[in-house]
């Protein structure tokens, strides 16, 4: 059983930054993955940025591109995402979700586990 608590979220001016972080517990498997999805109202959950435990490889949607970046502390268990130059197009609920296997990285249906979501508002 694997519980993940997010952090973070809150409210910025367009062109500002926050960091999220993402802290797991529990037990994962040694080729877990971590990775962020976002919902903002009336749309589906999408992907937003993931990370392999397994070599550190990185996946982003292209809307993020340049200006996320994700990141692991393995010693704590803590995925990161670090976003910059927000815009109000970013402004939803981020979700932390967790794999115990990383198939897909931008496929929501391949995580086992998620957080309960952080409000990200962006403002002008």
């Amino acid at each position: 059983q694997v519980q993940l608590v997010e952090s973070g979220g809150g409210l910025v001016q367009a062109g500002g930054s926050l960091r999220l972080s993402c802290a797991a517990s529990g037990r994962l498997f040694s080729h877990y993955g971590m990775g962020w999805f976002r919902q903002a109202p009336g749309k589906e959950r999408e992907f937003v940025a993931a990370i392999s435990w397994s070599d550190g490889s990185t996946y982003y949607t292209d809307s993020v591109k340049g200006r996320f970046t994700i990141s692991r502390d393995s010693a704590k268990n803590t995925v990161y995402l670090q976003m910059n130059s927000l815009e109000s197009e970013d402004t939803a609920v981020y979700y932390c979700a967790a794999a115990q296997i990383l198939g897909r990285p931008t496929s929501r249906y391949d995580y086992d586990y998620w957080g309960q979501g952080t409000q990200v508002t962006v403002s002008s």
